[in-house]
């Protein structure tokens, strides 16, 4: 098999692959057995019509579209690994030349592609980044002790008007011109949640119970949705949520201490923990900034152009242009955060151990309220595995980068991120990890899996 590449823009490239009739004959040579076994031809059994009476009576056309069709797939991946490509999207494939008759000829045809095009990330030991400190301050620990309070308080009506953080108890009706569109009565809502209507904030804060007020606002959700309405909402009750006293009582109740300074200090534990560990998100995230910003990234159009149309498809908005280009801008952002993290993971050598993916694939099944078991079989079974990886590599290619990148805090300390980002040592023990289970599977495959692999159908 040959092939070529001609680059036509930065990030699209036409293939073109040349197959000689040898290499295309086993595809010719299942075409002639599919097609003996689906035609009824007088004088031969089904599956033992020969090739020569196939060609008489289907025709060679048929025969040598079946052998295309089956082997068009395999020939472009082999040409794309041999050419080292790496394609973003699906290719638009056009058959050029194939063979006149039984025995002659070739198939030609060439494949225009969008690539992840080649960038130049810069030296990451000379990158320094800057994150905030993990100094625990008496304000952090009163306000964890007070979220704390905040669990074990109590609501207690108030007569006075509603402030932000009250909680109000609510009838609300909104019209459109003179049509009552939607109407809830006895609804709970803390002022400053925001989880309802623009303006409802704005409109209950100074409200004393019993009290009615009108505001216009867009609506959220619904057969209206995005059309202004005009909603009329009363106060029934105001309520103030009552907070425990702090002391060694509420220490006994809220927690295993028998005394408020034993739980103020492991509070003070906690928000220490918590910053650390934050130290290590803003240290990832300061160095995906850093290098986007040194590296100019040219993104297929064409790539982006279909995540959109299958993300506003998929919510049944692909006429909504306004939305259509706040989700451009996402697609753009991801895609473009994509190209970096895989070329860094490239450019590092990142590796994904089978624990590192089963433990991601774990967690995601928890997001998706999945067994884990249920969620891998279904990933595997539509060929989503492969990307999965990808995912695990991304992530993992920036903590391995960490690794060469000085971390400092705000008063100039080198910040320690090894518990966040492993070591090479934690790499190489994964890697050997992985070849003695490799090997332990190779041993233990039998002869009847190995003809089962064999049959398997290739995509």
């Amino acid at each position: 098999m040959k092939s070529a590449v001609e680059t036509l823009e930065p990030t699209k490239v036409k293939l073109t692959v040349e197959v000689e009739y040898d290499e295309l004959k086993p595809s010719i040579d299942h075409a002639y057995q599919h097609i003996a076994e689906q035609v009824n031809i007088p004088g031969f059994r089904k599956g033992k019509v020969p090739p020569r009476i196939i060609d008489q009576r289907v025709g060679w056309g048929a025969v040598v579209e079946h052998a295309v069709n089956e082997g068009l797939s395999g020939f472009y991946r082999e040409a794309v690994t041999t050419e080292s490509l790496r394609p973003l999207g699906q290719p638009e494939v056009e058959v050029t030349e194939i063979p006149a008759k039984a025995g002659e000829g070739q198939l030609a045809f060439t494949a225009e592609v969008e690539v992840r095009p080649e960038i130049e990330l810069p030296e990451l030991s000379g990158l320094e980044l800057t994150v905030e400190s993990t100094e625990v301050s008496d304000d952090d620990v009163a306000e964890r002790l007070d979220s704390l309070r905040e669990r074990f308080g109590t609501l207690v009506g108030v007569d006075r008007p509603a402030v932000e953080g009250d909680y109000v108890v609510i009838d609300l009706k909104a019209v459109i011109g003179d049509e009552e569109i939607d109407s809830v009565s006895g609804v709970s809502y803390q002022i400053g949640s925001g989880n309802m209507l623009d303006g409802l904030d704005e409109a209950l804060t100074g409200l004393s119970a019993g009290e009615t007020t009108t505001f216009s606002t867009e609506l959220a959700g619904g057969e209206h949705q995005g059309e202004e309405s005009s909603v009329t909402v009363t106060a029934t009750s105001v309520k103030e949520r009552e907070l425990p006293e702090a002391d060694d009582d509420f220490a006994q109740m809220a927690s295993e201490f028998d005394t408020l300074d034993e739980l103020k200090a492991d509070l003070r534990e906690q928000v220490a923990s918590a910053k650390t560990s934050n130290q290590a998100v803003a240290a990832r995230d300061a160095l995906l900034e850093k290098l986007l910003e040194a590296v100019e990234i040219p993104v297929p159009a064409g790539v982006v152009e279909a995540e959109v149309h299958r993300h506003l498809e998929s919510e049944g908005r692909l006429e909504d242009d306004e939305h259509r280009a706040e989700v451009t801008v996402d697609a753009t952002k991801a895609i473009t955060n994509q190209i970096l993290l895989d070329t860094l993971a490239e450019k590092l050598e990142v590796k994904v151990g089978q624990g590192e993916l089963i433990e991601y694939l774990v967690q995601a099944s928890r997001q998706y309220g999945m067994e884990p078991q249920q969620f891998i079989s279904s990933l595997d079974q539509s060929g989503q595995i492969p990307a999965m990886v990808g995912e695990v590599a991304r992530s993992k290619s920036l903590a391995v980068a960490l690794r060469d990148v000085v971390v400092k805090d705000g008063e100039g300390n080198v910040v320690d991120l090894s518990e966040f980002i492993g070591s090479e040592e934690d790499d190489a023990a994964q890697a050997a990890e992985a070849e003695v289970e490799e090997s332990a599977e190779s041993a233990d495959s039998s002869p009847e899996s190995a003809d089962s692999a064999d049959e398997a159908p290739k995509a």
